[in-house]
């Protein structure tokens, strides 16, 4: 059996030690000298599930993926300097989306900072905009002599508790608040020692969760508010599959004055919901849409895709808007009367046997409405030629049961908000900051956590964009990537003020001719190609066949059509 080695630097071992007494397991480590004492004690280690990551950037949305299925926080180790600096992105996406990551940056100690020393930066506090906790570690030298003088020993042991303190604070707040946390950790040469027994015993200092709890009176108010209401409105932004009890799905789909309305990413399904919220708002009146405002607007999940129903709500304002999240709650709509810190199934088992049923004809008049857009959305899809429109409907309606469906952001996400997906997969997207930045690196570790057959759908721009993410050696053999490629940023020619010209297919669209076939060759995926319907039906069936290999097809979309048809579909509704 393999003996265990330790780095000799107790500042590295207390790291580890600490990580491993708290359940975090999974490690991204990117390449470098300076974090070489926490590579060697996480990557000595049996337990502990490591990562070679070497573009940052990807390192740090490859654990975002990670840790978005496990639910548990992902440890990212980087050397010092501008390495650091590349997981901002996904830090930012984690700091949103209540992702718990853990950030260990290597650094030199600070009598090294700005004095021209090689690759150094002010790391202290980097993230400070968008972090939970930032823990700035003393460094410490490791003396090949015992040391006997008092003064220094004393030094010595105040630094480690100062360390072993800190290192708890940002442990447990990343666990106890699901979000990201830096610990920036300075360490003199030299750095590559190592031992076969651990030199220190840090203390753990337990997690303690917060007691949620809503208040008697709240509570009176809001069963109150709701048993009056005859209009209510449940908004579900972005949820984990089976997060919300069933039991609670069907109790508020029992009652006529409850109208729920679920995004794409909400994973959430019942046959009386509304799911695809732009079909049903697009092209309403005045009158229907004072007719749609409800009394009051419960909403509980992350970010809201939908740009229609955050100007439905932002004008025509509900009397009470609860927000129900035990960490927070965002005033998206300019009307947010109550933030109920409790976890939603919670607030349901809480509120719910305290509220009855009224007779109202709210739900079913816009259920009516709904079934006439269905229709019309069936229609209009019958007669349009190969569009982007149409290649998101054929591959929803070809890929399998019981995907995990990863979605970029920006024309995708949106495209898929227009279809009925199938309640067998599991939708996931970065909606925390919505870059397009990070979508295939994310959706490749979400896929080695869940073990999960997984899909990527992403546009062109999104692929190239983080093209790095496929340099890594843990790619699922059964992954799929289905790039929609429209030879630029499609979106921006829906957007109002579009105009054909060189500056706009430069800067806004940023037309090109790229492919990813020679990249598929390059990191080891099957590449397939379609240019029409029948194609993408072929091309479906085909990437489903095949688990011996990641596969990866590429359909090619009239770049001058895509808009015009998207915009006649909403049209189509009037």
């Amino acid at each position: 059996m393999k003996t265990r080695l330790y780095s000799k630097i107790p500042l590295a071992q207390t790291i580890v030690s600490l990580c491993e007494a708290k359940g975090i397991f999974h490690i991204v480590i990117s390449p470098g000298s300076r974090n070489a004492p926490l590579t060697i004690g996480f990557s000595e280690h049996p337990e502990m599930n490591c990562y070679s990551i070497v573009d940052e950037r990807c390192a740090a949305f490859f654990a975002l993926g990670i840790a978005q299925q496990t639910q548990k926080p992902v440890a990212l180790v980087c050397t010092s300097g501008s390495a650091l600096l590349n997981y901002y992105p996904a830090i930012s996406e984690a700091f949103y989306s209540d992702i718990p990551l853990v950030v260990l940056s290597a650094d030199r100690p600070i009598e090294r900072i700005d004095i021209g020393d090689g690759q150094t930066i002010r790391q202290k506090n980097v993230f400070e905009n968008h972090i939970l906790y930032s823990a700035n570690l003393y460094s410490e030298v490791v003396a090949e002599t015992k040391i006997e003088d008092v003064k220094v020993r004393q030094k010595q042991h105040e630094a480690q508790k100062h360390n072993e303190r800190e290192i708890n604070l940002a442990l447990n707040k990343a666990i106890e608040q699901n979000g990201p946390v830096h610990i920036n950790v300075p360490f003199y040469e030299p750095l590559y020692d190592k031992l076969e027994s651990p030199t220190i015993t840090p203390k753990n200092i337990p997690v303690e969760y917060p007691l949620p709890y809503i208040s008697d009176n709240l509570q009176a108010e809001m069963i109150l508010a709701w048993t009056q209401a005859k209009r209510k409105m449940i908004l579900i932004g972005v949820n984990a599959p089976d997060m919300i009890d069933q039991k609670w799905i069907e109790d508020l789909a029992k009652d006529p004055s409850v109208l729920v309305l679920t995004e794409t990413t909400s994973n959430i399904h019942h046959k009386s919901h509304i799911n695809c919220i732009d079909q049903l708002i697009t092209s309403l009146s005045q009158e229907e849409f004072k007719a749609l405002q409800p009394d009051v607007l419960l909403t509980f999940g992350g970010m809201v895709v939908s740009k229609r129903i955050k100007a439905f709500l932002r004008t025509y304002q509900p009397k009470s808007h609860w927000h129900i999240d035990s960490k927070k709650a965002f005033d998206t709509y300019f009307c947010l009367t109550d933030h109920v810190k409790l976890d939603p199934n919670k607030f349901f088992s809480e509120f719910l046997p305290h509220v009855k049923s009224i007779n109202s004809d709210y739900k079913n008049s816009w259920i009516s409405v709904r079934e006439e857009r269905r229709k019309k959305h069936k229609e209009y899809l019958e007669k349009i030629s190969f569009t982007d429109l149409q290649v998101f409907e054929t591959i929803f309606e070809k890929i399998p049961d019981g995907q995990m469906i990863q979605l970029s952001n920006s024309s995708t996400v949106r495209y898929a908000q227009l279809f009925s997906l199938n309640p067998s997969f599991a939708v996931f997207c970065n909606r925390g900051t919505s870059g397009i930045d990070g979508s295939t690196s994310t959706a490749i570790g979400a896929g080695i956590a869940s073990q999960i057959p997984t899909t990527l759908i992403t546009g062109d721009l999104s692929f190239f964009y983080d093209s790095n993410g496929l340099w890594n050696d843990y790619v699922p053999s059964d992954f799929k990537i289905i790039i929609i490629n429209n030879r630029g940023g499609g979106i921006f020619r829906i957007l109002p003020g579009k105009e054909e010209s060189v500056n706009f297919s430069t800067y806004f669209e940023t037309t090109h001719r790229l492919t990813a076939e020679h990249l598929c060759k390059m990191f080891g995926f099957e590449y397939h190609a379609a240019n029409n319907k029948e194609e993408v039906v072929r091309g479906v069936k085909k990437i489903y066949q095949n688990n011996d290999l990641p596969q990866l097809l590429e359909v090619f979309t009239p770049r001058n059509v895509n808009d015009s048809t998207l915009i006649d579909y909403f049209k189509y509704f009037v």
